[in-house]
């Protein structure tokens, strides 16, 4: 009898356990319900961005409006400008939210202070922003591109442009007219066109003359149209007085994208990117090259549809840099006739100068930026001359200059590029010799040879060009 006793009595005791895991998980099942019916009957939560703290409240923006609210005490987080947070219905910050990652994009015209940045959005919307997180002078610089609230008047991030920045290449030239050779009269007219209105405006005001907003620079490749475009860049700095200036180069066959508005969104981001640039009063060059390529004229035949936005797309860019003398739009193309004539119109690209292939003095001259008295001369070559290194030079310079005009058709071939590839074969030529053990220094021999090789090169490549044609 005890033993059966004892039996129900265990019985009873893990039943009674039972009950109690079950009445212990029913009360908590019960609890998360009552929270989840708690917050579901809860009002809506406000999202604002906190501004500042002003004693123990806050300074916040929610739906445009800057409002003075009140911290929940029990709330452990350290607000710094620009984090969202939320308000409950009695307009108490209760909580910190995640950022919002979208915004609208601005293009950066000057970092005012340690975290306010002068920006300019939709055309020319300027405004004043304060950046997240401040430190604007390391963080951003001009014609950075951020992302904005413009609710809030809060910059949140920098972001990358990659799309465009493929197609931009930015630098500060510190090539200058000295460095190139033999187009001194195109030199000089440009800079009657682009230096005399900047360092004289008040006469060409006197005189009611419009000073041109660009110029086209036309000829054969390898002739120095991109070294003149960086050489105006350069020397805008100087006249105007500027510490600095900019020199954005423009791939224009790539600047063509599949994608319907793509290429105009570019060329807008490109401008944008100059006005950013010359805000601060540092002359900015902007340069198309192969401009044939992408703004092709309209109507001719040869122009695809695209031409019908993107040439549109480049005239109200030129006509809107009118307001800011130094910006200064440069483009450069093999095949001029082939461009849209309202971009040649006066008040646009309305210089043309043309960059031919150099004549024999021409030429000579550039042989003189690359081969100079400073290089090893062969001495064979200075006991020729009484051991003037100057005379040498000038006399290796004429036997090059003699030898390429000694081909026929060097008037079709000859250019910059193959002047200084010539000079280049040749101090590869005497390099070599020193390492076979060999005299050092520059010989007329190496010259001649160098200049036969390059004009061949250039003949091979005219005619393959011309077959692929």
């Amino acid at each position: 009898m005890v033993a059966e006793a004892q039996d129900v009595i265990a019985r009873l005791e893990r039943q009674n356990a039972e009950l109690q895991r079950l009445l212990t998980l029913a009360r908590d099942q019960i609890g998360e319900m009552r929270e989840k019916l708690a917050e579901a009957s809860q009002p809506p939560q406000t999202f604002a961005t906190f501004v500042e703290w002003s004693g123990r409240n806050a300074d916040v923006v929610a739906s445009g409006r800057r409002l003075r609210v009140a911290v929940l005490p029990t709330l452990e987080a350290d607000l710094v400008p620009g984090d969202e947070v939320l308000l409950n219905a009695m307009s108490v910050v209760v909580d910190v939210a995640k950022p919002d990652r979208t915004g609208q994009a601005a293009i950066v015209r000057e970092v005012v202070d340690e975290d306010r940045l002068l920006v300019v959005s939709r055309g020319e919307d300027e405004r004043v922003v304060t950046l997240v997180g401040g430190d604007a002078p390391r963080r951003v610089h001009e014609g950075d591109t951020v992302i904005i609230d413009p609710r809030t008047g809060f910059a949140t991030e920098k972001v990358e442009r990659t799309g465009v920045e493929a197609l931009l290449l930015e630098e500060v030239p510190d090539i200058d007219y000295s460095s190139i050779g033999g187009l001194t009269p195109q030199i000089e007219r440009i800079r009657d066109a682009i230096e005399l209105p900047l360092v004289h405006p008040e006469l060409y005001r006197e005189h009611a003359l419009r000073p041109p907003r660009g110029l086209l620079l036309y000829g054969p490749p390898g002739c120095g149209k991109t070294l003149i475009a960086k050489a105006v860049a350069h020397s805008l700095a100087e006249a105007v007085g500027a510490d600095r200036s900019y020199f954005l180069s423009v791939k224009g066959p790539e600047l063509l994208n599949k994608y319907v508005g793509e290429t105009e969104r570019y060329i807008r981001t490109i401008f944008e990117r100059a006005r950013a640039k010359a805000h601060s009063g540092a002359p900015v060059v902007v340069f198309f090259d192969e401009m044939d390529a992408l703004f092709r004229a309209r109507g001719s035949g040869v122009s695809s549809d695209m031409e019908t936005t993107i040439v549109p797309q480049l005239l109200t860019e030129l006509d809107g840099v009118e307001a800011l003398g130094n910006v200064i739009v440069i483009g450069a193309s093999n095949r001029e006739d082939m461009i849209d004539p309202a971009i040649l119109r006066p008040g646009r690209l309305d210089v043309k100068i043309e960059i031919s292939r150099p004549s024999p003095e021409a030429t000579a001259d550039i042989f003189g930026k690359y081969l100079t008295s400073a290089l090893p001369l062969a001495q064979a070559e200075l006991d020729a001359y009484g051991g003037d290194r100057d005379a040498t030079a000038r006399g290796l310079i004429d036997a090059g200059v003699s030898r390429i005009f000694a081909h026929g058709d060097a008037s079709r071939h000859v250019s910059g590029a193959v002047v200084r590839n010539v000079v280049d074969r040749a101090k590869t030529a005497a390099i070599k010799g020193v390492v076979a053990g060999h005299a050092k220094g520059l010989t007329r021999a190496h010259l001649e040879v160098a200049a036969d090789q390059e004009l061949a090169e250039a003949r091979a490549v005219a005619a393959g060009t011309l077959a692929g044609e």
